[in-house]
């Protein structure tokens, strides 16, 4: 008998959607063209292919299909986008504005760029993970050219306030760049009605495949120009060089328009079956909290902390068949807490005791109860032996403790 094997790491990434699967099944082999090869039919048919997904993209963001530009992955397109428009802004200044919470891709970006010569700033959020938009307007001098946020947290789900921070940035004249690569095919992302100049965005998290995604960059009002990073054919308008991934790319867009279609449907379903996994589990335990703000989130995504339980451990008890996360899929490898959840306010103890559980296209309502069973029975089972659990539920009060070590 095979173990059921429940899959509620979404945001680390999603399975291919079969119908995606299919639309980019001809592109490996009976139409095995390179779309810059413009002197017969295999490349008529792969630009072609191209041009569709192109389309499938801009219908779903509302936007010119002139605006997408395709990268390996919305990784690539953060830093096309931040080291883009360093480069070339450089006359203007030199300031850069992020949140602490962005994803690596974005903080490392800024810390290469800040190697190079450029001043960035990293605002701090609130404890629902929230931007305060005074301090973000605070911050703002006359050298800033760009200020960079995510539209949803990949680690919380938290939304942040986007047509507002846009307005701050149109008045002030400062470029909006967005890594929306948790929101894209999600819920609504128009990048031209809150503002946003530039917004990455990946396939995977979308139910496409791996190593293809985009990076929307508006060409009026205002029109906007990035050094491009990777040099070679100028394709792509000349910000981005290299030979296309034509199968990729179709899958790409068939994920576009699937979400498209059938993405607020989708929302409503997520949104129950997360509330039902979320309010299950506070039910059964005591001592668990919800991470980030619960009114501005995506529907799909629940961040809780277990209080005494260490999250990894909490894993080992039942990985084998549920998959969830302890943090970010891109910092998993790290034993350090979650530099997310720390910056809202969380001590290492609950930092280390937190699950991201993110649902998705496929889950259904029989694996939310079977993850609530398992994921409740793995927690009293860590809380039965541990002493410190133990000590709280004897009344003790553990920040007076005084440990000593042997």
């Amino acid at each position: 008998m095979s173990v059921k094997r429940i899959y509620l790491d979404n945001n680390a990434t999603t399975p291919c959607d079969p119908r995606v699967v299919e639309a980019m099944l001809p592109f490996f082999y009976e139409m095995p063209g390179n779309a810059a090869s413009r002197n017969h039919p295999f490349g008529w048919e792969a630009e072609e292919g191209v041009n569709q997904a192109r389309q499938q993209i801009a219908d779903l963001l509302d936007v010119d299909t002139k605006e997408v530009i395709f990268t390996s992955g919305a990784t690539e397109s953060d830093n096309l986008a931040l080291k883009g428009v360093f480069e070339m802004y450089a006359r203007k200044g030199n300031h850069i504005i992020t949140l602490q919470t962005e994803h690596k891709a974005v903080l490392d970006s800024c810390k290469r760029i800040e190697k190079m010569g450029g001043e960035v700033t990293y605002l701090p959020v609130n404890r629902d993970g929230l931007v305060d938009l005074n301090e973000l307007e605070a911050a703002i001098t006359d050298k800033t050219i760009l200020i960079s946020v995510m539209w949803a947290n990949n680690e919380t789900g938290v939304i942040q306030p986007m047509k507002e921070i846009g307005d701050i940035c149109a008045k002030h004249g400062v470029l909006f760049m967005s890594d929306a690569t948790q929101a894209v095919g999600k819920i609504k992302t128009h990048p031209k009605k809150v503002g946003i100049h530039l917004m990455a965005f990946s396939a995977h998290k979308m139910y496409g495949p791996k190593g293809v995604g985009g990076l929307y960059v508006s060409r009026k009002n205002p029109r906007v120009k990035v050094t491009a990073q990777i040099d070679g054919g100028g394709h792509e308008r000349g910000m981005r060089s290299g030979t296309l991934n034509v199968p990729g790319i179709v899958g790409l867009g068939k994920a576009a328009e699937i979400a498209r279609l059938e993405m607020a449907e989708e929302a409503q379903r997520l949104s129950r079956l997360r509330d039902m996994l979320q309010k299950g589990l506070m039910d059964r335990l005591e001592e668990c909290y919800v991470n980030g703000n619960e009114d501005h989130r995506m529907p799909h995504v629940t961040n809780i902390s277990f209080k005494h339980v260490e999250g990894e451990g909490l894993m080992m008890t039942f990985n084998q068949d549920i998959a969830v996360s302890s943090g970010s899929a891109c910092t998993s490898a790290s034993l350090e807490p979650s530099y997310v959840l720390m910056a809202l306010g969380l001590g290492d103890d609950l930092a280390h005791s937190s699950l991201r559980l993110s649902l998705g296209r496929f889950t259904k309502e029989e694996d939310i109860d079977y993850a609530i069973d398992a994921i409740a029975a793995g927690v009293n089972h860590m809380r039965d032996l541990s002493p410190i659990w133990e000590m709280y539920k004897e009344g003790v009060d553990l920040e007076k403790v005084v440990w000593t070590e042997h």
